[in-house]
């Protein structure tokens, strides 16, 4: 093979490798929604890591007291409040609503649980100072709750659209830190990538 030959062919490789890279990245681009559409459910990531990070002080309370960390009754008395609270909404959407915050439970468990693993493997101590579940997480959940049903209300006729749906995977993936292998994220946003 001439040097002329190798040549030419080592440009039409090199330009197909560029136009892979192109490609590549353009499917990993954000979508083009609306900015005040990116917004709403920005907010709404923001407000469920915000609750995923509730679990660290949820964990470190069970972990004092030694109480179990799934507790399907409470669960079902704090759904079947919220379904009471959600006057004026259909019953689909009451259902939705059930159906998220139930992946919010078992996303905040997935984080407990591996703490929980992690402080047993390191023969953690009891906490000095652990947060009251009474005193300082039931309000933090009381006051996350409204908020989150709000911007679910938001962001909800939006994620008809694939492209929604799309940036709120992409998004997800920034906002809400949840736990290292990414399994409470992945949990806590199911349902939201489940709408059509």
């Amino acid at each position: 093979m001439t040097l002329s030959r190798k040549n030419t062919l080592l440009a039409w490789l090199w330009k197909a490798v560029a136009v892979s890279m192109l490609l590549a990245a353009c499917q990993s681009l954000p979508t083009n929604l609306p900015v005040v559409e990116q917004h709403k459910i920005d907010r709404l990531l923001i407000l469920i890591d915000q609750r995923l990070n509730v679990a660290v002080m949820v964990a470190q309370a069970k972990w004092n007291s030694g109480a179990p960390i799934n507790d399907p009754v409470r669960e079902r008395k704090i759904l079947e409040d919220l379904s009471a609270s959600l006057t004026g909404a259909s019953e689909d959407e009451k259902v939705f609503m059930r159906s998220f915050f139930q992946a919010q439970f078992d996303a905040g468990k997935f984080i407990q649980l591996d703490l929980h693993a992690q402080w047993r493997k390191e023969n953690h101590a009891r906490f000095a100072a652990p947060p009251d579940l009474a005193r300082d997480i039931r309000p933090e959940l009381d006051r996350l709750t409204p908020l989150l049903i709000e911007a679910l209300n938001q962001a909800l006729p939006l994620l008809k659209q694939a492209s929604a749906r799309q940036y709120l995977q992409q998004r997800s993936e920034v906002l809400v830190r949840g736990d290292a292998e990414g399994s409470a994220r992945r949990e806590a946003v199911r349902v939201l990538l489940e709408v059509r």
